[in-house]
């Protein structure tokens, strides 16, 4: 028999001793390791536990190989490694597996494998990128997420580029001088915040940022802060504009070699380049987007994350974790202090305040009043009264401010994407259309009946809470050529846009119209914007979204923190009720309170963030079986299933839409807090016996959806 042959065998042998074992149900001896044509075992600890990069819940474990002795010096926890995985009978023949990537995890004296050992293929790499602290964060994160370690690792760990690993990392620098608190005096609690960094000690806080262009100096102080008392410190941004602007910051003030910058931009070979610099400790200080979140820093004293409530922070590869989750992991287990800033406040913001898990850290009212622009509101009668400006769909007020502000800079205007799903609201108040029983968003599907978008149940006498109407409207949605109206309402004035396809970074300090969608406002030069226009408040407000208002006022807060200040005649316009919770939070410049508002109403309902949630979806039969079997919490409600909705012809499929020509549901799972570790046991457990016993189609599960509905 050849050695290939033999290798076949043995490998069959092992799956075969495994089907054995299990089915007389005795205890076997330790598997006797082997190598490859016999060649001779590794002294010590001969036996290596190997994590395969095989993304399947099912085969979320360890998996034992033999260590040649050839390779005992490279075959090192946290190293790249090739195996044999998956041998069987095929055809009446034994035939080995194929060859599959993994990392080692750990080197140990004996198996609990009651077979014979293959041993390792070979070793691609003597890079250990896999630490042990790295690890257990990707454990971590499966385990909250119900997700696979092997698909966290993916994540967390970059594909390997063999140049950058054959060149030696630059020596650490020695810390940096400690910088002054600059903008964080103006905050009663942000000099004590630093102080707190400089001592080595692990502050949380929830920001309050101030509106204006300082912000990225001020993340990058607190940065700085950390790195000068010898920790390491870590910076996740929604975009890669926003990190540009936090690392040019930063390094004004510490100059190059104390931190990296982790964004696409930079290429493969580079960003790993980078990377492995922070792994081997040669650079202590991180900024970058989504993927930064996993970023190796040693002795990390300060987890921050800028605009926590932006999409862009939650990964679309599964299991879809988002990075304020990943940090506030972080932060618990590696004693680190973190800082969660932005100009607006989400929900889960508001909680970790309210639970004392971190402290509020933003500006008294007056210097709030001094630093935001002036806030003005639209009624709907305006524009029925005003005939000429119906030409660019503007009110009468609208229009002044544009004429205004034009002689005096840049004018912003905020248009909504367009394509959102309308959702259904009062015809007399406009008050959200929702389910008496579970509070979720009321729809109407094609041909059908006025019911739950969560639950399913019917209302067919539906009456408004608020008025007590019983007359339901579609909620406006986005507008169409605006840019073209507004060019031809002032021809004299420069149109620019800034979208999907083409965003803008920064814009000239003179008088132009900067047309943008939420999220790609560029920056103006100089004070900022003159005026702000938000146009069609309704188009964000009207989602049929469980954080329809968050997400609409942080969207205005974010565009209207470019606006000078009050002082300096900056004016933002918003067009939307002036009576709505999230407008009249943006008239204020009350983000805080709009949360604190929004976390107790949701408490009231039971809803995220104060109870845990997960999404199950899939084909009918597929959802219900995998329910039925899973030992869900005793607490847990399944609210469901529904429908979910068929993307029309043409339109770009998203993450978790449905593939083309299926009909799927989605149930979702309900439990209250301190059983959401036990709802992503349960239906982890019961996706990996259902993959195992290989019953039916697959089912998408995933845990803390950001949107509901």
């Amino acid at each position: 028999m050849s050695g290939e042959q033999e290798h076949r065998a043995a490998g069959a042998e092992q799956l075969a001793l495994i089907r054995a074992s299990v089915r007389a149900g005795r205890k076997e001896p330790p598997a006797r390791p082997r190598t490859w044509r016999g060649a001779a075992l590794a002294e010590e600890l001969p036996v290596a536990r190997v994590l395969v990069d095989k993304g399947l819940v099912h085969l979320d474990r360890y998996f034992d190989y033999a260590v040649p002795a050839a390779m005992d010096a490279d075959a090192q926890p946290g190293v790249r490694v090739r195996v044999r995985f998956g041998a069987g009978e095929r055809g009446g023949r034994r035939e080995g597996g194929g060859l599959i990537n993994g990392f080692i995890v750990e080197r140990c004296a004996e198996s609990d494998f009651p077979g014979t050992l293959a041993p390792i293929a070979q070793v691609l790499s003597t890079e250990p990128v896999l630490t042990p602290a790295l690890l257990a964060l990707c454990r971590a994160v499966a385990d909250r997420y119900a997700g696979a370690l092997a698909d966290v690792v993916q994540l967390a760990v970059p594909p390997r580029r063999a140049r950058p690993e054959k060149q030696p990392s630059p020596p650490a620098p020695p810390p940096p001088a400690a910088p002054e608190p600059g903008g964080w005096a103006r905050y009663p609690r942000g000099a004590g915040f630093l102080a707190a960094l400089a001592r080595g000690e692990a502050p949380r806080a929830v920001w309050t940022a101030l509106p204006g262009p300082t912000w990225p100096g001020e993340l990058a102080r607190a940065l700085a802060t950390t790195l000068a008392a010898g920790r390491g410190a870590l910076a996740v941004l929604p975009d890669g504009r926003a990190a540009a602007r936090v690392d040019a910051e930063l390094t004004a003030l510490l100059g190059p070699g104390h931190h990296v910058l982790l964004t696409a931009d930079a290429g493969p070979e580079e960003r790993y380049r980078k990377w492995l610099a922070v792994s081997r400790g040669a650079v202590r200080g991180v900024v970058g987007t989504r993927a930064a979140m996993f970023a190796p820093v040693r002795d990390l004293g300060l987890a921050a994350i800028w605009d926590d409530g932006d999409h862009a922070h939650a990964d679309d590869h599964a299991p879809q974790p988002h990075a304020r989750d990943v940090l506030l992991l972080r932060a618990a287990h590696e004693r680190a202090g973190l800082l969660l800033g932005g100009h607006a406040h989400t929900v889960e913001a508001a909680q970790l305040v309210a639970t004392g898990f971190a402290a509020p850290l933003a500006a008294d009212r007056e210097t709030v009043r001094e630093a935001a622009p002036q806030v003005r509101t639209i009624g709907e009668a305006d524009e029925a009264r005003d005939a000429a400006a119906r030409t660019a769909r503007l009110p009468t007020l609208a229009w002044q401010t544009l004429r205004e502000a034009l002689g005096r800079g840049p004018v912003l205007v905020q248009v909504p994407r367009r394509g959102y799903v309308p959702r259904l609201a009062c015809e007399r108040c406009r008050e959200p259309a929702r389910c008496r029983h579970c509070h979720g968003p009321l729809t109407v599907p094609d041909g059908g009946e006025l019911c739950c978008g969560w639950c399913g149940r019917e209302e067919p006498a539906w009456h408004c809470p608020e008025c007590g109407g019983g007359r339901l409207r579609a909620v406006v949605v986005g507008a169409r050529r605006t840019a073209e109206e507004l060019g031809r309402a002032f021809p004299a004035v420069p149109v620019r846009t800034s979208g999907r396809d083409h965003i803008l970074d920064t814009v000239p300090d003179r008088p132009a119209l900067v047309v943008a969608t939420p999220g790609a406002e560029p920056v103006a030069e100089g004070p900022g914007y003159a005026a702000a226009l938000l146009l069609d408040g309704w188009a964000l407000l009207g989602r049929p979204d469980l954080r329809a208002g968050e997400e609409a006022l942080r969207r205005w807060l974010s565009a209207a923190a470019l606006v000078r200040a009050r002082g300096e005649g900056g004016t933002v316009v918003v067009l939307a009720e002036a009576t709505l919770r999230p407008v009249q939070a943006l008239v204020r410049w009350d983000p805080a309170g709009h949360a604190e508002r929004e976390l107790a109403d949701r408490a009231a309902l039971g809803q995220p963030p104060v109870s845990r949630m997960a999404a199950v979806s899939g084909l009918p039969e597929a959802v219900d079986g995998l329910l039925e079997t899973a030992g869900l919490p005793p607490d847990a409600e399944i609210l469901g299933p529904v429908p979910l909705p068929v993307r029309a012809p043409g339109q770009p499929r998203r993450p978790g839409d449905p593939p083309p020509g299926e009909v799927w549901v989605r149930a979702l799972v309900r439990v209250p807090p301190g059983s959401g570790g036990a709802l992503a046991a349960a239906l982890k457990a019961a996706q990996a016996a259902r993959a195992t016993r290989r019953e039916g189609p697959p089912v998408r599960i995933r845990i803390d959806p950001p949107d509901i509905g």
